[in-house]
């Protein structure tokens, strides 16, 4: 009974978060996405943010198309009207979600080989992973024109890209009816830092099984923060990145606390 309330409940949070329904399209086979695009795919060169390690920046050259191009291709010119989210679904269950504007004022590519020909892989070093495959598709920004875009980190680079949707979302899965306003910042917090991977109450990815908010309930405050900060001293031979060493360290630390503030409030839906 509890398997089956809970998968009920994982519908009814997955069916609150979109509103309309999304549209979703399958990323088809590279050849065939090569051929109905009509154009020969072009070469952008980026910093690529799983190689960096503080501010040293590795530039690799990717070879696809314009991010928009290839969005209007799937889902027709109005495509920016279809909804105001877009949703990028990998195979290893990562989901990355991006406002749509932000693909008409900065520079995306959606690739699909490197450019010198080597193997289409990378290797994540926050997540301690070697030779990680990139295919079939990689969003890539061009973070070199716009070097603002550096601060972000690999955040918004999904890659194993199979399915892109466009949705409007809803917060009903984060923010409950009778949740302190004071815990609104931690569910933003959330949804940048955590909801790629992790789901609360139905809302996010699908990378690691469970309910982050009721996972969290199992953790004292001190350990999760250390969780956030670095997940190998608590968890071992963990993937979890930590959380983005970049920020100020006073910084990194008002985060984790507001993220284990928040998902000890939330009251887990099920």
């Amino acid at each position: 009974m509890r398997s089956l309330c809970a998968l009920l409940g994982a519908v009814l949070g997955l069916l609150l978060l979109t509103a309309p329904a999304a549209r979703a399209a399958e990323m088809p086979p590279v050849a065939a996405l090569q051929a109905q695009m009509g154009s020969a795919a072009a070469t952008a060169t980026v910093y690529e943010p799983h190689l960096s390690v503080g501010d040293a920046h590795t530039a690799v050259d990717y070879v696809g198309y314009p991010a928009v191009d290839v969005l209007a291709h799937l889902f027709g010119a109005d495509w920016t009207e279809q909804g105001e989210t877009v949703e990028f679904r990998a195979l290893d269950g990562y989901v990355s979600r991006i406002a749509a504007q932000r693909f008409l004022s900065e520079g995306a590519f959606i690739v699909f080989a490197h450019g010198d020909g080597a193997p289409f892989t990378v290797d994540n070093l926050l997540q301690n992973e070697s030779d990680v495959p990139l295919g079939p598709y990689y969003l890539v920004w061009d973070n070199i024109g716009n070097p603002a875009l550096l601060a972000e980190g690999a955040r918004n680079w999904p890659y194993q890209v199979a399915e892109v949707l466009l949705v409007t979302l809803s917060d009903a899965a984060l923010l409950p009816e009778g949740l302190d306003e004071r815990f609104h910042e931690g569910a933003a917090l959330a949804r940048t830092h955590c909801l790629s991977c992790h789901m609360v109450n139905g809302y996010g990815g699908e990378k690691h099984e469970g309910n982050l908010a009721e996972i969290t309930k199992d953790y004292e405050e001190d350990e999760f923060i250390g969780l956030v900060l670095a997940p190998l001293s608590v968890l071992d031979e963990t993937t979890m990145p930590a959380l983005d060493e970049r920020l100020p360290a006073e910084e990194r630390q008002r985060i984790a606390r507001a993220l284990y503030d928040y998902l000890a409030a939330l009251p887990v839906l099920e």
